[in-house]
């Protein structure tokens, strides 16, 4: 085969010879150099890179496909590079097979099987292609052009762009699984709670932490003007921030707990609401105001609207106790958790996302900060429910999240009563090669470091030094223990949504 495919006798050698002299047989004209500008335009996939970077720019299935299209032209251009063309030299066209106008300058020197250029350009179009179809076929007159370009330029042999096209085409199917689309929440769900009618803020007491989230000077009379017959406690620096909430949970004539600041305190006017069977208001305070928004609360108004119509919704409540210091002999710590736990690398990994996904998008920003997590930083060592382990992950959520990946962005149902648990471990061999392949081809959903349950409690120790441990967002350093829990359906929330389907 290899000596047929040089230039002896052969089926190859014949049908090659005779593409080669129809191409030969052309007049000159605009094509050659229209050919000989799109051949070079590719060469090391700029033209592809190119293309991406344009598809890039543009949210959802474009984005997606670029990503894709570029992970199937790596691969391609691998495989030929490095596999084929080192065990299948193969001389190219000489100045005899085609006029010495149309050959590229300077020829290439590397082995004439297979073409890369054919390689990259069927990877790249059909990569595109299987996440947005229509995206694929409009780039395959681009994708034709260029492996046609390598035999009217000389620099490849019929059968060398066919078996380029081919690997392409196989690199392509072998990434089909590859960044997969993620999965869809299901629609918001929300439980129906009583909850008084509240007019104008009489029988409203509103905690505003002055320290927290996003407070401005004028915050207070914003409050004021939206809730005029509320009480208002402005917790200033310094101020005991539970004490301060607890003060203005049990103030006579309160029927309603308000609360301005971000998730962790939030968290802390949750617990007190509950033990004075008390509505809670989230109001839009924080940074990113994650419980706010998945009770429908975005602004001022949406929260005097719930207020007005008596209007709440059921969420289940998370605790957490916290042991710190010697195990049997340190101090204990309740805190409540709303929205997510978690240890390891994970802050380092949203902070890192957040950093760059102004400037790259949320899913180039989530490679790139994922690649640089896992490469850099270290594994933790503790135990799960009793089972030693050595991870780089261990995420709670209150709740289940979606997508089921390492990057949860929506909570449709608040009172599911379940502990989201996603792990990824460092357990087996070669872990942090693994996990980096993961990061790169989207899979780590599926890989087998990735590890995702529910429960409805859990328990954690420490092995060797004492952890950190982010609740909503607050680490807590020290800790030698943990054990989550849930209290299904314990708060009451107001909302505009008025339970039922969203």
């Amino acid at each position: 085969m290899q000596g047929m495919l040089r230039k002896g006798p052969g089926r190859v050698a014949t049908f090659d010879r005779f593409l080669v002299r129809a191409v030969s047989r052309q007049p000159s004209g605009p094509q050659d150099a229209f050919f000989s500008a799109l051949s070079a335009a590719a060469t090391k996939g700029k033209l592809w890179f190119a293309i991406a970077g344009g598809f890039a720019m543009v949210r959802g299935d474009p984005r997606r496909a670029a990503v894709h299209g570029l992970l199937a032209l790596g691969a391609a251009s691998a495989v030929t590079n490095l596999v084929f063309k080192t065990l299948l030299p193969r001389a190219r066209p000489v100045p005899g097979d085609l006029p010495i106008f149309r050959f590229v300058h300077p020829q290439p020197t590397s082995s004439s099987l297979p073409s890369g250029h054919s390689a990259s350009a069927a990877a790249f179009t059909l990569g595109v292609g299987m996440v947005s179809p229509a995206l694929g076929v409009a780039l395959v007159p681009v994708a034709a052009g260029v492996a046609y370009s390598r035999v009217h330029t000389g620099a490849h042999w019929p059968s060398d762009v066919l078996f380029g096209s081919a690997i392409g085409v196989g690199a392509a199917l072998l990434t089909r699984h590859w960044w997969p689309e993620r999965q869809a929440a299901p629609p918001t769900c929300r439980t129906a709670a009583e909850a008084p009618a509240i007019n104008g803020g009489e029988g409203l007491s509103i905690a505003v932490n002055a320290l927290g989230g996003s407070y401005l000077p004028e915050t207070v009379e914003l409050l004021r003007e939206t809730f005029p017959k509320a009480h208002i406690f402005e917790i200033a620096e310094g101020g005991d921030i539970a004490a301060e909430i607890q003060e203005a949970a049990v103030r006579p004539g309160t029927r309603a707990l308000g609360v301005w600041g971000g998730d962790g305190t939030v968290g802390t006017a949750a617990a007190a609401a509950v033990g004075q069977s008390l509505p809670l208001l989230v109001l839009p305070g924080g940074t990113l105001n994650h419980f706010a928004r998945d009770a429908g609360v975005a602004t001022l108004a949406d929260a005097a609207a719930a207020t007005s119509a008596g209007s709440a919704v059921s969420s289940d409540l998370g605790l957490i106790s916290v042991g710190r210091g010697i195990v049997g002999a340190g101090e204990t710590l309740e805190l409540t958790m709303l929205n997510t736990a978690s240890i390891g690398v994970y802050p380092n990994l949203v902070r890192r996302r957040e950093r760059l996904q102004p400037a790259l998008g949320k899913p180039l920003a989530g490679l790139v900060a994922g690649l640089r997590t896992f490469a850099l930083d270290s594994p933790t060592t503790l135990t799960i429910d009793g089972v030693r382990h050595k991870l780089w992950i261990l995420y709670l959520g209150r709740g289940r999240y979606y997508p089921r990946d390492m990057a949860p962005l929506a909570r449709p149902v608040l009172d599911d009563g379940v502990l989201d648990i996603r792990i990824v471990t460092a357990d087996d061999p070669f872990a942090r090669l693994r996990l980096l392949w993961a990061v790169l081809t989207g899979t780590i959903a599926s890989t087998k470091v990735t590890h995702l349950s529910e429960a409805s409690r859990l328990r954690i120790e420490a092995v060797g030094e004492p952890l950190v441990l982010a609740v909503d967002g607050e680490p807590r350093t020290g800790v030698r223990t943990a054990e989550f829990s849930v209290q299904r359906g314990k708060l009451r929330v107001y909302s505009p949504l008025d339970g039922g389907k969203n």
